[in-house]
């Protein structure tokens, strides 16, 4: 399993995000997923909006997947995107 193919999968499940997929070995991920989605959901209900979108990959081709979910609005804090 490469980046590219987490990346594209998490993008047509969630064609409103935005996601920086990372990993080296082909089977542990890290993630960061911005989504509007996610506004107003709590951290565990988010990772299930994710894990959705890779369906039975995870846990097989995807042995781990760390995740970091943000609404644009906590991005841009997180970041100071937007300060200045």
């Amino acid at each position: 399993m490469d980046t590219q193919t987490i990346t594209d999968l998490i993008l047509k499940g969630m064609p409103d995000a935005v996601a920086n997929v990372q990993g080296d070995d082909g089977v542990h991920f890290e993630a960061l997923i911005v989504s509007p989605a996610f506004a107003g959901k709590l951290p565990l209900a988010r990772h299930r909006m994710v894990y959705a979108t890779l369906g039975p990959l995870m846990g097989r081709e995807i042995h781990a997947l760390a995740l970091v979910t943000r609404t644009p609005d906590e991005h841009a804090a997180a970041t100071g995107a937007g300060q200045g």
